[in-house]
C-alpha cells in the first residue's frame, strides 16, 4: 500500500514538473487554452487532478488545492481570499477526538495511535491555515495593495480586507474553550492539543487581527487622502485644458493672503525673562556676582576696622520717629473688625483723604497684616490685585490688596 501511494506520489511530482509551464500559464491567467498545448497532456493533468473543467465547452481551470499550494509557495500578493471554514474543521477535530476516546475505552491501543496523529495533524492544520490567512493579510498590507494601480481599487481591496477580516473574527468566536475542555477530560494529550495550543494560537491570532484592524482603517484613510488630492490635481488640469490662458495670480502683492499660501511662522518668537526659573538659577547667580567688585584702599579698611566707642544704655534710648502710617494702618484694620466688610487698600485711602504715597500706603498694609502673629492673622484673609509683568515672567505687580475677616 505504501509502496504504491509512493508511486502515485512520485508521478505526480513529475507531472508538475514537467509540464510546470501550463501549471503557471492557468495560474496567472486563470485558465488554459487547450489551442496552445497538447490535448493529451491536457487530460493527463485532468486525471491527476491538476486541472478540472467547471463545465463543458469552457477552458481549463486550476484546481484550488494546487493554486493555494503555489500561493503559499510563492508568497503571491495577489492571494486575497482568507480561509475562514473554521467550523467544519472544529467539527472534524470533535469527531476525531471521540474515536480516539472511545478507542482508549476499548483498550485499542494501535487504533488510539492513529487517532491521536489524525487529532494532531488536524489541529495543527488548522493553527496553519489561521496563521497563513493572517500572513497573507499582512503582506497586502505592507504592500499596501500594491498589486492594483488606481486609489480607487486600492480602496476597494482595502474594504475587502476589512470584510474578510470581520469575517474572520467571527469564524473565530466559535471556538468554545470549555466545550473542548470538557471534551478534553483529565487526558492530558488532549488538554494538550483542545486546550493549550488552541488557546495560544487563539490569542495569537486575535491580537494579530486587532493590529491588522487598525492598520486597515490607518491605509484606507490615507488613501481618501491621497483621492482627494489627486481630484483636486486633475480638476485643476481640467481647468487648465479648458483655460489655457489661465494665469496664477500674484498673492503677494495682495494685501489679504489665502490661507493656503499664509504658512510663514515668526521669524523671531516672543522670549522673557523668567528669574523663578530654578534651573537657571546658576546662571543668574553668577551674573550677578560679575556686576560689580567693591574694592577698598588698604587705609580705608583699617581706618574701619578701628573700635568706636559707645555706650549700651543709649540702645534704650532709641525710638523711630513715626510720621502717623502705623496709626493710619491699625485705625483700617479695626474699621475691616467693626464693619465685618471687606475693604481694599486704596478704597480706605481715598475714603480718609490720605497723604501718603498710594504705592507707600499698599506696601504698609502688606507689613502690617505679616507684622501680625499667626494666630491674628487667622481673624483675617488678604487679597491682591493686579496684573503680570509684561516682560519679566514668573514676575506679578501688585496694584492693590483687599482685606476682610475670614
Amino acid at each position: 500500500m505504501s509502496s504504491q501511494l509512493n508511486n502515485s506520489g512520485v508521478k505526480f511530482l513529475k507531472a508538475l514538473a514537467k509540464h510546470s509551464e501550463i501549471i503557471m500559464q492557468a495560474y496567472l491567467s486563470g485558465r488554459v487554452s487547450e489551442m496552445d498545448f497538447d490535448i493529451n497532456v491536457l487530460e493527463k493533468l485532468m486525471e491527476l487532478g491538476v486541472l478540472w473543467r467547471p463545465e463543458p465547452g469552457e477552458d481549463l481551470r486550476l484546481r484550488s488545492s494546487v493554486r493555494a499550494l503555489l500561493e503559499n509557495s510563492l508568497k503571491d500578493e495577489r492571494n486575497r481570499q482568507l480561509d475562514a471554514n473554521i467550523g467544519s474543521k472544529l467539527a472534524t477535530i470533535k469527531t476525531v477526538t471521540s474515536h480516539y476516546k472511545e478507542a482508549l475505552h476499548h483498550h485499542a491501543d494501535a487504533e488510539a495511535e492513529v487517532y491521536l496523529e489524525d487529532l494532531a495533524e488536524q489541529v495543527y492544520t488548522l493553527v496553519d491555515s489561521l496563521k497563513s490567512s493572517v500572513r497573507s493579510l499582512w503582506r497586502r498590507i505592507h504592500n499596501e495593495f500594491g498589486y492594483v494601480g488606481s486609489i480607487n481599487a486600492k480602496i476597494r481591496e482595502n474594504e475587502l480586507a476589512q470584510g474578510q477580516l470581520t469575517q474572520m473574527r467571527q469564524q473565530l468566536e466559535m471556538f468554545q474553550f470549555d466545550e473542548l475542555a470538557a471534551l478534553a477530560g483529565s487526558n492530558r494529550e488532549l488538554r494538550r492539543l483542545l486546550v493549550v495550543q488552541l488557546q495560544k494560537r487563539h490569542t495569537e491570532i486575535s491580537q494579530e487581527l486587532s493590529i491588522a484592524q487598525a492598520k486597515l482603517i490607518e491605509l484606507l484613510g490615507k488613501f481618501r487622502e491621497y483621492l482627494h488630492r489627486s481630484q483636486l490635481l486633475k480638476g485643476f488640469v481640467l481647468h487648465h485644458q479648458q483655460k489655457p490662458d489661465y494665469q496664477i495670480k500674484d498673492y503677494s502683492a495682495q494685501h489679504q493672503l489665502p490661507s493656503l499660501f499664509n504658512q510663514a511662522k515668526a521669524v523671531i518668537k516672543a522670549a522673557s525673562v523668567d528669574v523663578n526659573n530654578i534651573e537657571h538659577e546658576q546662571v543668574f547667580a553668577e551674573l550677578v556676582n560679575h556686576l560689580r567688585q567693591v574694592r577698598h584702599n588698604r587705609d580705608e579698611n583699617q581706618q574701619l576696622r578701628k573700635a568706636q566707642n559707645f555706650a549700651v544704655d543709649d540702645i534704650e534710648n532709641i525710638d523711630i520717629a513715626s510720621d502717623g502710617l502705623k496709626e493710619a494702618i491699625e485705625h483700617y484694620f479695626v474699621h475691616v473688625i467693626d464693619s465685618a466688610q471687606r475693604m481694599s487698600a486704596l478704597e480706605y485711602h481715598q475714603w480718609q483723604k490720605l497723604d501718603f504715597d498710594q504705592e507707600v500706603w499698599v506696601y504698609g498694609v502688606i507689613n502690617g497684616y505679616t507684622g501680625l502673629s499667626a494666630e491674628e492673622q487667622e481673624f483675617f484673609e488678604i487679597g491682591v490685585e493686579g496684573h503680570p509683568h509684561p516682560k519679566f515672567t514668573g514676575n506679578f505687580v501688585i496694584e492693590d490688596v483687599e482685606l476682610g475677616l475670614r
